[in-house]
C-alpha cells in the first residue's frame, strides 16, 4: 500500500511539473518574439512600396505605411527606416528613435568593420551593426568609415562642393580606434 501511494504521488507530481513547464514555455514564447521581418505593400520590395514589420508567423507589429522605406530586413534589436520626408534613422522595438543614420549618396551608411556612422545634434559617431548600440558617441564634425581598425576623424572641417559631390577639408584630421581613442 505504501509503495502504491508513493508511486501515485510521484506520477501526480511529474504531471503537475510538466504542465507548469509547458505553460511557462508558452508564456515566454508569447512575450518574446526574437525578431520581426520586413513586410511591404505591393508585389515587390520597391522604395515606393510602404513597409512595416511582422512576426515570422505573419502577425503585424508595425503596419505598412508607417515608414516610407525599411532598410532592415530582419529587425532584432534595432531597424533602420526612412520617413516620407527622407529622414533616415534607427528605431528600437518600441519604435523610439535612437539616432539619425549618416546618409551617403543614396542610402544609409554602409557597415565597415562591424560599425556604421550615425548623427546626433549634427555630430558624427559610430554604432554597432550587430546591436545598434552607440559605440563611439557622436562628437566629430567629419568622420570616415573604419578601415584596418581605425577611422579618420576631425572636430573641425569644412565642406567643399565638387560637382555633385561634397569633399571634407580639415587641417586637423586624426585617427581613432574602435573604442574612440586617439591613435598616435
Amino acid at each position: 500500500m505504501k509503495f502504491k501511494l508513493t508511486f501515485l504521488i510521484a506520477i501526480v507530481f511529474s504531471f503537475l511539473v510538466s504542465c507548469g513547464n509547458s505553460q511557462t514555455k508558452e508564456k515566454d514564447k508569447e512575450k518574446k518574439v526574437e525578431y520581426l521581418v520586413k513586410i511591404f505593400d505591393g508585389d515587390e520590395d520597391y522604395i515606393s512600396n510602404p513597409c512595416g514589420y511582422a512576426t515570422p508567423d505573419g502577425k503585424v507589429v508595425i503596419p505598412t505605411g508607417k515608414y516610407f522605406y525599411c532598410y532592415t530586413d530582419k529587425f532584432e534589436t534595432y531597424a533602420i527606416v526612412m520617413d516620407e520626408d527622407a529622414h533616415c534613422y534607427a528605431i528600437d522595438r518600441d519604435e523610439n528613435v535612437l539616432y539619425d543614420v549618416f546618409w551617403i549618396e543614396n542610402g544609409p551608411d554602409f557597415v565597415s568593420e562591424g560599425l556604421f556612422r550615425i548623427v546626433k545634434d549634427g555630430k558624427i559617431g559610430f554604432a554597432s551593426a550587430a546591436t545598434g548600440e552607440i559605440v563611439i558617441e557622436p562628437q566629430f564634425m567629419c568622420a570616415y568609415p573604419f578601415e584596418d581598425g581605425v577611422a579618420e576623424v576631425t572636430f573641425d572641417c569644412t565642406n567643399e562642393q565638387m560637382d555633385e559631390y561634397t569633399i571634407w577639408n580639415s587641417e586637423t584630421w586624426f585617427y581613432i580606434d574602435k573604442e574612440g581613442k586617439k591613435v598616435e
